[in-house]
């Protein structure tokens, strides 16, 4: 269909609205307008991409996609329709106080067919996320029988000697010491707040690579934006193989 493109993953960015403030969000202090995914046209999208292309895996995040359930339980319907092996979600796990919603969109992941969950635990989230409701999620999203495992941010390296991985560590062990798993997670890069409040950590010598800028010229994944946008074009405008036809790096 388009020989820069060979997809094997999708993603959408449900929304940019976020029940944290974290100084490494590499999205920077952004204004908020209330804006999301449409799940129809996305779950339209998936179909449509999975007659054309073997995908295999599906991830919604944010911002903290799970402010919308409904609109990422849709996505991940329509992925597991599709035969999509793998749907992640990314989640802070902090979307509502309300220990009722929170078991019951717990219930939601595992009916729309998400198979992993990844937690964001570690010292720059819960500096202003509380880890009660967080603790309450996990435990919720285990007792449904969905794998979820902590997906710490790491500043230099997991093994680089500083206040927050330190920090960072000792809230993980809250989490083992019930039981539960932890990724790599992923290693912090310079860019939005991090590259602001947090750049003495960083060399300006060298660089620590983006881990979610796919090749132009190598398409892997198609990454939707909140508002619609993918590939320069917009699933709410144009159909989402003219999108793919017309794409030039």
């Amino acid at each position: 269909m388009n020989k820069y493109i060979n997809l094997e993953r999708i993603e959408f960015v449900v929304t940019m609205g976020c029940t944290g403030k974290c100084r490494h969000c590499s999205e920077g202090s952004h204004i908020f307008s209330g804006s999301h995914i449409d799940g129809t046209a996305a779950a339209r999208a998936i179909a449509k991409v999975c007659r054309h292309y073997d995908i295999k895996s599906l991830m919604t995040f944010g911002g903290e996609p799970l402010l919308y359930p409904e609109t990422v339980c849709t996505i991940h319907s329509a992925a597991k329709a599709a035969d999509i092996p793998q749907h992640e979600v990314i989640t802070n796990g902090y979307f509502s106080k309300n220990e009722n919603r929170i078991r019951e969109v717990a219930q939601m992941l595992a009916d729309s067919g998400v198979n992993r969950v990844l937690l964001s635990v570690d010292a720059f989230h819960q500096e202003t996320i509380p880890l009660e409701p967080v603790t309450l999620f996990a435990e919720s999203v285990r007792n449904v029988g969905v794998p979820i495992f902590l997906s710490p941010a790491w500043l230099r390296s997991p093994e680089d000697d500083n206040p927050y991985n330190n920090e960072t560590h000792r809230l993980l062990k809250i989490f083992t010491d019930k039981g539960f798993c932890v990724s790599e997670g992923n290693i912090i890069f310079p860019q939005g707040n991090a590259k602001v409040l947090l750049a003495e950590y960083f060399d300006e010598d060298s660089s620590v690579a983006n881990p979610y800028e796919d090749d132009p010229k190598h398409i892997r994944t198609l990454s939707f934006d909140p508002d619609g946008s993918v590939l320069g074009g917009n699933i709410y405008e144009m159909d989402i193989l003219e999108i793919i036809r017309n794409y030039k790096p």
